[in-house]
């Protein structure tokens, strides 16, 4: 029997209903909007005292609201704060900006070094193809680490008749106007200077950088500038307060050549000879052109120290945490090694190099209470260990030096961000800036040892893991071409080879006398990304022949002889396929002529895979 039709008010209404549950339905079934997808986590820190890095009074009971890698709210506790939000309580605790090495050639092998111990920003990572890689792949979160700042390479000239460098010889303005704009496009921190170039090289390169908005920043160790010209040129910092021993001894003449070997950018020996009078000048004329000093005295007076025992100690009981296994033996040696370098001088020299330490820790305190700009830094990897050096660099500027806790506290966070003009986005905990916090156990300002005793690092507003790993292995390391000495080496020896001792210069080529010792001097490209295509690899070097082959990571490739110092290997795609450090080597089989060279295998050169963003 049919059903009587109903009203259509009442169907309309009936479908009406019925829409409504299918559209509730189907909004209870779909995913949250993207508004509420993209909200950033958020981390409170209650409780606590700050010292916020300004250099003021600490607050106590602060409380700090960081959404995503930002600073929201810097209040009091007690005031509300978002429901669900990540709480670290930090009841008599003492919270500070995160700390900064200003002087630490960075490593792969050192995040974790670094983050234990807060340090959360280092400047001077290398501006190569390894350095801008990595700095990426830290801020993407692929690896961990601190805030990398890089620094190109230097701007020098050969600093004594007769020396070659590697590095592009920078002897006119226009050389250095040229090479400024050339780094620029790794994005580097500042610009550096460095041995043997003039003050008109100086007062170019400065104006350059300053164009473009960075520092200048270098090794003021001569011979024609040293501190004093670098002032007056506009430098903005000066790396180990290099060269400003040497402008103020009292006869200059009796340092004439100071700077021309490496050791003098790190040796205070002119500071015995210091004149207080030419000190004072220097000083005013210092603050006068805002110019700020880092003076590594961890690694100026390696050895000197009033509580030696007490870091060398604390540096070999960490290196024999079995989890660090990961961190070059070579290293560690140089590092341990730098307490005993000086044990063994006549002890007239070592009298008179623990007199000009402490001179330079005299001038230190002077220019600070002048009002001067100081940064904290350690020249880690070579004269200290990464993260723990820079706190018995902060104990030495207090009870060494004679500056307060606060002092080095503002050097260690404030003013490095103010050097490299980012002061805007972090160097202090305040609204709008970069979530990078060390929570201490134990009032700093009471003991600047108490730094130490961290309890919590927040990283872009992320608790840090402070433990170590033994695993750890970052795909990106920075192996760099080995021994490029004993390729130019190689490479004029064999210049001086069979060919021109026999005066047969025409007999065709080297592998007809055995198989010659070959050597890398470059490839390209240096790095490629991880994913990608089938490429050629094209190597530059000295005794490359037809029985040539190159090897990607001990797996041969098809390789093709272009010229006794070109070939062309095929990297398939499949070996592409992660992020990694690849070594390249260069093998001739056969007979060796040259078997006191090694052989038939290359120097390793490295290919850097990159993650694909």
């Amino acid at each position: 029997m049919r059903t009587k039709s109903l009203p259509w008010e009442v169907r309309v209404q009936r479908i009406i209903g019925r829409a409504f549950v299918v559209i509730a339905c189907l909004l209870a079934l779909a995913p949250p909007a993207p508004s509420q997808q993209s909200q950033p986590p958020v981390l409170v820190i209650e409780g606590g005292t700050l010292i916020d890095g300004n250099g003021g009074v600490p607050v106590s009971d602060a409380l700090i609201v960081i959404r995503g890698n930002k600073i929201e709210t810097v209040s009091r506790k007690g005031q509300a704060y978002p429901a669900g939000a990540q709480v670290i309580r930090a009841d008599g605790k003492f919270i500070l900006p995160g700390l900064w090495d200003s002087h630490c050639h960075y490593q792969w092998w050192m995040p974790e070094l670094l983050l234990s111990y807060g340090v959360t920003s280092v400047s001077l990572a290398p501006a190569d193809s390894w350095g801008v890689a990595t700095r990426e792949a830290i801020e993407r979160g692929k690896i961990p680490g601190p805030r990398l700042f890089l620094q190109p390479t230097s701007i020098r000239a050969p600093w004594r008749p007769g020396l070659v460098q590697n590095d592009p010889v920078i002897d006119t303005p226009e050389k250095a106007r040229e090479a400024v704009r050339q780094s620029l496009a790794s994005k580097p921190a500042n610009i550096s200077l460095a041995r043997g170039v003039s003050f008109e090289v100086y007062q170019a390169a400065i104006e350059e950088a300053h164009k473009a908005g960075l520092p200048a920043v270098a090794q003021a160790i001569g011979p024609m500038v040293y501190a004093k010209e670098a002032v007056l040129a506009g430098l903005d910092h000066i790396e180990h307060a290099g060269g400003v021993s040497y402008s103020i001894v009292k006869d200059p003449s009796q340092w004439k050549g100071w700077g021309e070997v490496e050791e003098h950018s790190l040796d205070p020996s002119p500071y015995a000879d210091m004149d207080e009078q030419k000190a004072g000048e220097l000083i005013q004329l210092l603050i006068a052109h805002k110019t700020s000093l880092e003076p590594d005295l961890i690694a100026h007076g390696r050895g000197f120290f009033q509580r030696r025992a007490e870091y060398e100690l604390q540096d070999y009981r960490l290196y024999s945490d079995h989890r660090l296994a990961y961190v070059p033996e070579d290293r560690k040696e140089k590092e341990l090694s730098t307490y005993r370098e000086f044990d063994d001088l006549p002890p007239a020299e070592r009298d008179r190099r623990n007199l000009a330490f402490q001179n330079m820790k005299r001038f230190m305190k002077r220019f600070v209470d002048a009002g001067g700009k100081l940064l904290t830094g350690t020249d880690t990897s070579s004269w200290s260990v990464p993260g723990i050096g820079l706190h018995h660099e902060f104990d030495i500027l207090v009870n060494e030096v004679g500056l307060t806790p606060m002092q080095v506290i503002v050097a260690a966070t404030r003013n490095p961000a103010e050097v490299w003009r980012v002061l805007d986005r972090q160097g202090t905990i305040e609204a709008g800036k970069l979530a990078d916090l060390v929570i201490v156990n134990q009032d700093p300002l009471q003991d600047i040892r108490n730094l130490q005793k961290i309890e919590w690092v927040v990283k872009d507003g992320k608790p840090v893991d402070r433990s170590y790993h033994p695993w750890f292995n970052p795909p990106l390391k920075n192996a760099y071409f080995g021994s490029q000495d004993w390729v130019a080496a190689l490479k004029q020896r064999t210049l001086q080879g069979i060919r021109p001792a026999t005066g047969l210069t025409d007999v065709g080529p080297v592998w007809h006398f055995g198989q010659p010792t070959p050597g890398i001097e470059s490839i390209s490209p240096r790095i490629v990304t991880e994913g990608g295509s089938s490429f050629t690899l094209t190597l530059k070097g000295v005794n490359f022949t037809n029985k040539s082959l190159v090897y990607f990571d001990s797996q041969p490739l098809p390789t093709r002889m272009v010229s006794e110092s070109e070939l062309q290997a095929t990297v398939d795609s499949g070996l592409i396929g992660r992020p990694g450090t690849i070594s390249i080597l260069v093998i001739n089989s056969g007979v060796a002529q040259q078997p006191q060279w090694g052989g038939g295998n290359s120097n390793a050169a490295t290919l850097l895979v990159n993650f694909r963003y």
